[in-house]
């Protein structure tokens, strides 16, 4: 099924995600009174020591939600409790998730809605949702409670965190990113943030319906990627680099071999044949780290037809373009810059880091010969994470990397609901890949670029 003809198949589903969102909100912003929350502390002591955590260890989630609210019940029933059955249930819910999962998180995890939860210390959560922070009354009982729940997420994909190593990065099973800082570099007590990603795959089509691209970009997009051309999806933290990176992953067929290398492992790729590494930091003797250096290099003997680089942050950089250049056609990687060209300079800046020594003008041509296209990616003041600019990067002329951009996001203003106004629109350059997509059947016609055209 073409691009198109699924485009026009899409199904809204607002209501049922406002379901979901009106429900989980109403869980998330409940919280315990002082009398209520220090009886749960207390049921909790006692339930740790009644119950055997290793034998619950053994049995799949709902049973052993069903044999904590079983003691539970029974540890209220002792304690003659003066709370109604609501307060009793909110009371049975928080210990399970304090035992089984991650305490006070867990009624936001469960919030479908909310794409960010930012904790700043144990009396402070904060949330986004539809790209718009809003505080939360959640609370830690202590930030030793709070450090618990990190220690829990860093030890379940063998991390550490302490005062040696007060910095960590990780990822909850769901492919969450989770990134958390402790005193002594925090100074307001551990610092947690967990970027969220859907359950349910953003697809092309979803970004097509909330505006982030047209069908048209997306189908330019879709030829650019089964043509094996080079893409570097730049913007800013937030802006969706992933997801982007994600979709376009999309498009690569089937039979082919895919390695992806990551800091943290996030890529949701569909494709049956993929290899995925991940990097990982030195141990408390500061040995045995791997960097994405170390498997860049390394993904080059594995026989791959596409690298996928999570994030280009600093010496892989070289080895990417190197890659690029040397066969492996068709890659994909992101990077933190605010323009297309600063995304460039940050990537001439990344090889510095690598210790080559290369003249300026010998590394913009190792540039311009390994990239083709540039994404440039943006979260807007609305909220709405949207592609701005679609540019080809014709070569190389003295000392200056060229660029020509395709398609741009022209801004009309802002509508009475604070919301962002604008459409694409094709500059009136006919891409040098062009006559390429053509040799592959893959023409999206000329007409698509006309000056002026909206796309």
């Amino acid at each position: 099924m073409g691009l198109m003809e699924r485009f026009r198949n899409m199904e809204a589903t607002e209501g049922t995600r406002a379901g979901w969102a009106q429900r989980a909100q109403r869980s998330a912003m409940t919280s315990l009174t002082g009398a209520e929350q220090e009886c749960k502390q207390r049921l909790f002591k006692r339930l740790v020591k009644m119950l055997d955590l290793s034998l619950l260890g053994g049995l799949d989630d709902k049973e052993a939600r069903a044999q904590i609210q079983q003691v539970c019940e029974q540890l209220m029933a002792e304690e003659a409790l003066p709370f109604n059955a609501g307060v009793r249930q909110r009371i049975v819910a928080e210990l399970q998730d304090e035992v089984l999962g991650l305490g006070p998180l867990e009624a936001l995890l469960a919030d479908k809605t909310v794409t960010d939860i930012l904790v700043n210390g144990s009396n402070q959560v904060y949330v986004e949702r539809q790209g718009k922070l809003e505080c939360t009354s959640l609370r830690f009982d202590s930030d030793r409670h709070l450090m618990t729940i990190i220690d829990r997420i860093v030890s379940g994909v063998g991390r550490r965190i302490d005062e040696s190593s007060p910095m960590v990065d990780a990822r909850l099973a769901d492919g969450s990113r989770v990134n958390a800082v402790i005193p002594p570099l925090a100074i307001d007590g551990p610092m947690l943030s967990i970027r969220r990603f859907p359950e349910d795959r953003l697809t092309v089509e979803n970004l097509v319906q909330i505006g982030t691209l047209t069908p048209t970009v997306a189908r330019l997009l879709e030829a650019v990627v089964k043509a094996r051309l080079n893409v570097l999806v730049s913007g800013g933290t937030g802006a969706g680099k992933t997801t982007m990176l994600n979709v376009l992953s999309s498009f690569i067929p089937h039979r082919e071999r895919v390695v992806t290398i990551e800091d943290s492992a996030e890529l949701q790729l569909q494709q049956p044949h993929v290899v995925r590494l991940e990097t990982r930091p030195p141990n408390v003797e500061d040995k045995g780290e791997v960097s994405q250096r170390d498997l860049v290099r390394n993904s080059l003997r594995m026989r791959p037809d596409r690298i996928i680089v999570g994030e280009v942050r600093g010496g892989e950089a070289l080895d990417m373009l190197q890659a690029m250049n040397t066969g492996h056609d068709g890659s994909l990687t992101t990077i933190h810059a605010n323009t297309p060209r600063d995304a460039l300079t940050r990537i001439e800046s990344m090889v510095a880091m690598s210790g080559f020594n290369l003249p300026a003008r010998a590394l913009r041509a190792q540039v311009a010969s390994a990239l083709d296209v540039v994404l440039q990616v943006e979260r807007q003041e609305d909220g709405k994470r949207r592609l701005v600019s679609v540019q080809e990067i014709n070569g190389l002329e003295g000392e200056v990397i060229t660029m020509s951009e395709i398609f741009g996001f022209e801004r009309e203003g802002l509508d009475q609901e604070g919301n962002v106004r604008g459409q694409f629109k094709a500059t009136g350059i006919v891409p040098n890949f062009y006559e390429h997509l053509k040799r592959r059947d893959m023409d999206p016609g000329l007409d698509v670029f006309q000056p002026g055209r909206g796309v």
